[in-house]
């Protein structure tokens, strides 16, 4: 079963239109969503949650339209967003308790375990907190209630780099269950490509590309070439390409190249500000 299906999703706003954006995610799979601030990521999170009232499409979340039987998907779903919404005057262990009244699966010992883990202290209040603290506790609460689906919006932001790691791992550990799923956007690309299954490219509310991730680095690679070397390949070959006084650096589809041509590995957000700037 498919944890997250998206067909022709649209929502305007003044200024900005989310526009018939289509997604799915496998089962036990993990999605990065990429995209510039104002790309629309955050607004594709909250018309999943049914924050925001979509114009028009559909949204299924672990087989069940997203506007039906709130209660049971919000049991299911984890959620991080930006805004943790947690009370400024409350501890962790507080937190746990308002946590249990709100979720009939809530699982005190493994949010327990997962506050240690992430060293969230224990008698600090919320305000206190550091914004990276702030985002480990909302992980935490995220992945203690029996989540199948954990939707994730800038999960990472704000996290040192070992805490980073920390995070990734959990976040693995956690879809080695074929029933567990996640979608993660992050401004953190490094962390998308080191954990994701799939990514999807938007770019001022229009989806770009949405593909397996191994796939993609295994179809694209980039050349260093002349301008005069570049006119020797199929033009259908090249995808993107960056012009300067040096040469010319593109991105091509690997079974254009010849053999004796010397290709590096891209990198996901290599590919990501290539069609950014040549959608532009």
């Amino acid at each position: 079963m498919n944890a997250l299906e998206i067909k022709n999703l649209t929502k305007a706003f003044e200024g900005f239109k989310l526009d018939n954006l289509n997604l799915v995610l496998p089962g036990g799979c993990i999605m990065g969503l990429i995209g510039e601030n104002g790309a629309g990521k955050s607004t594709t999170i909250k018309l999943i949650l049914d924050i925001l009232r979509k114009d028009s499409g559909s949204i299924t979340i672990l087989g069940r339209d997203h506007e039906e039987d709130i209660r049971l998907t919000r049991e299911e779903v984890g959620v991080v967003m930006d805004e943790t919404g947690i009370p400024d005057c409350l501890n962790t262990r507080q937190v746990g308790k308002v946590m249990s009244r709100i979720f009939r699966n809530w699982q005190e010992d493994v949010y327990a375990d997962y506050l240690k883990k992430l060293s969230v202290p224990d008698g600090k209040p919320f305000k206190n907190f550091s914004r990276g603290t702030k985002m480990k506790l909302g992980i935490a609460i995220a992945m203690s209630h029996g989540s199948r689906l954990l939707l994730l919006d800038e999960a990472t932001s704000g996290l040192d780099p070992v805490a980073r790691d920390e995070v990734v791992e959990m976040f693995s550990e956690f879809t080695r269950e074929e029933s567990h799923s996640i979608l993660m956007s992050s401004h953190i690309v490094s962390d998308l490509e080191k954990l994701c299954d799939y990514v999807a490219f938007l770019h001022k509310g229009k989806l770009l590309l949405c593909e397996e991730k191994d796939r993609l680095l295994d179809t694209y690679g980039i050349v260093h070439c002349t301008a005069e070397q570049l006119q020797e390949l199929e033009p259908a070959g090249v995808r993107y390409k960056k012009e300067s006084a040096y040469g010319v650096e593109a991105i091509v589809l690997r079974e254009a190249v010849p053999v004796h041509w010397n290709i590096s590995p891209v990198s996901i957000e290599e590919l990501f500000v290539f069609m950014v700037k040549e959608a532009k």
